[in-house]
């Protein structure tokens, strides 16, 4: 009796050049978004760092001295997130990512780093730890996420539970930090484009910074509303899996 040979296994069909781009593609991405998150958290950690001893060494006087250049640089580069939200590499609608990050660009670049007179108040102390805690919570966690592809359920509460707290403390400081600065707007005029001139165009920073200002009425109950959405659907998802 002949033993017939084992037949040869079929051979699966290479993949196909778009598939193989798609790959690719993905590989890319977490590795853009890991190292984004992770640069993004060094910076909110020095800032929370910085502020820390700041309040230990000399009150909160010194906060802003002490976390200028990191906060600087830490908010800007959220500017990003804007672009990711318009591109669809994330899933964060626009509609609340544009708001968020503006608001905090206005805050970062027109308030404190234009109006030196804010520096010294105490609500810079809130605002900043409100935003240092938030931020790292956030930027960890993605920064895990996109590096090892899981999140510990410890941080997924962090994520979806500060802001509770964080979010109402930062808002007040926000506006409370718009009004401080009005005198110092008045008075020194900066920003504004006065008539005439050849734009035949002029612009008070003033009333703009009042009208921004006027737009957290509607904005904090929205965006308060989208994350408790948020928080909600995350941790009804964490206990299903």
């Amino acid at each position: 009796m002949t033993l017939k040979p084992n037949p040869s296994p079929r051979r699966l069909p290479p993949p196909s050049r778009s598939s193989a781009m798609a790959a690719d593609g993905s590989v890319l991405r977490r590795l853009y978004f890991s190292v984004y998150n992770w640069v993004v958290f060094i910076g909110w950690a020095q800032v929370l760092l910085s502020m820390i001893l700041a309040l230990l060494d000399d009150g909160h006087e010194a906060v802003y001295a002490a976390i200028e250049r990191h906060l600087l640089f830490a908010q800007t580069a959220a500017i990003m997130e804007i672009l990711h939200s318009i591109l669809g590499l994330v899933r964060s609608p626009v509609s609340s990512t544009l708001p968020q990050i503006t608001g905090r660009l206005f805050i970062t670049w027109g308030i404190l780093w234009s109006f030196p007179e804010t520096h010294s108040h105490i609500l810079v102390t809130p605002l900043i730890i409100s935003w240092s805690i938030t931020e790292v919570i956030r930027y960890s966690f993605f920064g895990i996420k996109e590096s090892f592809g899981f999140t510990p359920s410890w941080l997924l509460w962090l994520r979806y539970s500060t802001f509770i707290v964080c979010y109402p403390v930062g808002m007040v400081s926000e506006v409370g930090l718009i009004y401080i600065a009005f005198p110092f707007m008045k008075a020194s005029e900066k920003y504004c484009i006065g008539m005439p001139n050849k734009w035949n165009f002029s612009f008070d920073y003033f009333y703009f910074s009042t009208f921004l200002m006027a737009l957290y009425v509607p904005v904090f109950p929205y965006l308060l509303r989208h994350m408790v959405a948020q928080r909600k659907k995350a941790l009804s998802k964490a206990k299903t899996t």
